[in-house]
Order: structure tokens, then sequence, then C-alpha cells
């Protein structure tokens, strides 16, 4: 570091609370315990002097470039950081021919960083390659996307993936109280007033994002006027102004929680998009886990919608499918999409009392015999005990069906599904009424 770099550290004034209090060493880094707790990858990768290249894949303000610069440290490595969107291959070639420099001249090892890895283009990664290959740089690569989709297979199979998980808001508590605790870097010079319940407060409405936290509460700290008394005290409402957003009352493991997971459910049911799409707002603004929701959606379109428009299942599995591929904020577009199809499709329950219907045969009949004729006759003992004869292969008569009885004996003309006539299903069972009205085929 010379000497501009380290008067710049000193004076850290001009510089956001976020990056004041970025920690300094791997022993004030907060949270992802499932890497560098005793005995965990991380962990015993830098007790054993063994830095290798690494993807760390999880959302925003996890610690994912603190994470990189710290590694570096503790493995003695110089750290050199590139943006993915700003470098391109001339900044990439000048950083490996440096790095390659100090390693012949000094014995150094240089960790290259690479901010937001899936922007690099397929050029840009193959340009990396051979040196990650050679180990002329350990590459530690961030990124929000799931690499799989984003990084070649090729610079995939020379580095670790490493997934870093949001923070909880215990540990996001942390955060906050640290900051408001230190004196050099934090607020702690500033006699500020903040309650257990606004400390909890800002926590939970920073999502499992610590540079959300403590933006919000500096933005709080510069909002907060003092009071008659002089004291300078951040309240809930000075949060919410200082976030820009109201706080909203939602207990993920409380009544709230089931109350307004409830009336999304119902509002879908009763056909009703607007409520719907309410409800789902309610949830996500307030802090719920989107993959919670969706999942719920693919049940209620088996559920409440089932054979009444069989397309249902199929839209609420792709609004999952495309959240997992985007994420936020763009995922929120196929969810409100699924949430306003299954809201004004027709409804059917009978995916459920179908199913209910049967399995009370089952229970109350037990493990009935399978007929002989639909039995495969594979070997000479089953051809001899007369399996599979007289079995009617429907394709081989006029429109492909022929009057057969495939239950058990003892269940013979049990009706378990009972098409509704809403949807799909008016058609479903008129067709069903007729096949069975067709004259038996004749043997």
């Amino acid at each position: 570091m010379d000497l501009f770099a380290r008067a710049a550290a000193k004076d850290r004034r001009g510089q956001p609370l976020a990056e004041r209090m970025r920690p300094r060493t791997l022993a004030e880094l907060v949270g992802q315990a499932h890497l560098l707790g005793p005995g965990k990858l991380l962990r015993r990768a830098l007790e054993a002097r063994e830095l290798p290249s690494l993807i760390l894949w999880g959302p925003p303000g996890t610690g994912k470039t603190t994470l990189a610069r710290l590694l570096a440290a503790e493995a003695h490595a110089r750290f050199v950081s590139l943006s993915a969107v700003m470098a391109g291959v001339k900044d990439l070639r000048e950083a490996v021919a440096e790095a390659a420099g100090h390693r012949d001249q000094q014995g150094e090892r240089t960790v290259l960083f690479v901010d937001e890895i899936h922007r690099f283009n397929k050029a840009q990664q193959d340009a990396l390659l051979p040196h990650v290959e050679a180990g002329t740089v350990v590459l530690i690569g961030a990124t929000t996307e799931n690499p799989s989709f984003e990084v070649n297979a090729a610079l995939l199979s020379r580095a670790k993936v490493v997934v870093l998980q949001s923070l909880s808001e215990a540990d996001l508590r942390t955060v906050v109280d640290r900051a408001l605790e230190d004196k050099e870097r934090g607020l702690g010079g500033r006699g500020l007033e903040v309650a257990d319940d606004v400390r909890d407060l800002i926590a939970r409405e920073s999502r499992g994002d610590a540079r959300r936290a403590l933006t919000t509460l500096e933005a709080a700290a510069a909002v907060a006027a003092p009071d008659a008394a002089g004291k300078v005290v951040i309240t809930a409402p000075v949060v919410e102004e200082a976030s820009q957003k109201r706080t909203i009352l939602y207990d993920k493991a409380g009544d709230e929680h089931y109350g307004v997971v409830s009336a999304f459910i119902k509002s879908l049911r009763g056909s009703d998009p607007d409520a719907a799409v309410y409800w789902m707002a309610r949830m996500i603004e307030a802090g719920e886990d989107p993959l919670f929701v969706l999942r719920r959606m693919v049940i209620f379109a088996a559920e409440d919608v089932g054979v009444a428009d069989a397309r249902a299942l199929s839209v609420a599995t792709a609004a999952l499918d495309a959240f997992r591929f985007i994420g936020l904020p763009e995922g929120l577009l196929p969810m409100t999409q699924a949430a306003i199809y299954l809201a004004t499709a027709p409804k059917s329950n009978t995916a459920v009392t179908t199913y209910a219907a049967a399995k009370a045969d089952v229970e109350a009949h037990g493990a009935l015999p399978v007929p002989a004729h639909l039995r495969n006759a594979s070997s000479a003992l089953g051809k001899s005990l007369g399996w599979g004869a007289g079995y009617q292969y429907p394709h081989d008569f006029q429109g492909h069906h022929v009057r057969e009885e495939y239950l058990p004996e003892a269940l013979r003309g049990h009706r378990y599904y009972a098409p509704s006539d809403s949807g799909d299903e008016r058609e479903i069972g008129e067709r069903q009424a007729r096949l069975r009205e067709k004259e038996p085929a004749k043997k």
C-alpha cells in the first residue's frame, strides 16, 4: 500500500457506513458459518494454506467482496479486483501479466477477484481460463446468478462453487449493533439512541442484506432530529422515512403470516385476481421467500384448478422455474402472471376428492389382487397361470378405446373421479359418459 492509499484508508469520513464497517478480519465477518466454521470448507483450505479458485454465489449484501479480500489476506496473497461490468480482455491481460511478474520475481500469489463474473462474455471467460489453469492467478468470482447458467463449464470445472447464504435477522442485528457501538468507524461517537425493537426492525427489513441494513441505519441517523433534551433518537417512523418505505406487519412465524397466506389462497380460489396479487405483494414486500409463495401456487394449481384447466399446473411450475432462473426483481413478473392465471382459471378440486376416494378403498380393502388379464406374462409360469390372457389392446379398436375391467374384481363399478361441470372438465365428463355407454367389444 503506497503513501496515498494509507492516507485514504485513515480518512474514512467520506465513505458510506457500509464501507467503513467492512470487516477487517475473518473473525469480524458475520454469517457464513457453514463455510468458515471449524472443519468447514474454507476454514480447512486456509489452515492448509491452499486457497483454490472459487465462485462465490449468493444474494446481494452477503459479503462476497469482503470474503474475497479476507481470504486473500489470510492466504498472504495480493488482491486485485476487477469489475466484469467495466473490465475488458485488455484489463484481464494486464492483471494477469502483473500477477505473473509478482509470482516470478517475488514468489507472491495473486488473488484475482472478478465482481459480477456472470457479466463476462464467453471471450472474456476464455481469456481467463488458461491463467487459472496454470495457477498464474487464483480466481475468486462473485455472482448473484446461478453460475451453472452464466459461467463457462470449463471455468466452472477449475473453480469450487461456494454458496453464500442470506444473513439471518440475528446476524443483521449484530451488524447494526456493531455499527452503533463502534466509535472509530461506526456511529458510536454520535450519542444515538436506538431501542431494541427499532434495531430489530432494521434487521428484519434488510432481508438478509448487511449493506442494506447499514445504509438504512446511516440514513436514519441523518434524518433523526434531536428531541427536547438534545438526544438523537432513531424511531420506527424515522427508519420508515430513511428507507422511503413503510414497514409492513408480517411475522413469518406468527398469526399474521398464516392470515396473509390464507387470504392469498382464498382469493385465488374465489377467482379474484386483484385480491390475490395484493396479498402476494404483501408477502413479498414484507420479506417472504418468493419460493414459498410459488410453491403454494403450484399446490393450488393441482388442488383447486386441477383438470378444469390442466394448463394451470404448467403455468405455475413455469413461473417457479423462471423465478429460479432470473431471481428478483424481474422474477416477480412470472409470479404475477401465474397468480392472475390461477385466479381467473376455472376451478375444480377433483384431484383432491378422487385421490381421497381411491385411498379410502385401499385402506378398506387392503392389497387386492391384480386381475390376471392385466398382468404381464413375462415368464412361462405367468403364461401357465393365464396372466395377460384376454387382455384387449385399446389401439386395436375403433376410437382407440375398448370396454374393459381395470379395477380389482371386488371394486368393479366403483367410481372415484366425478368430473365437475367447470372448464375443461365439462367436456371430459361428457366424453367419459359416452365411453361408459359404449357397447362392449366383441371378442
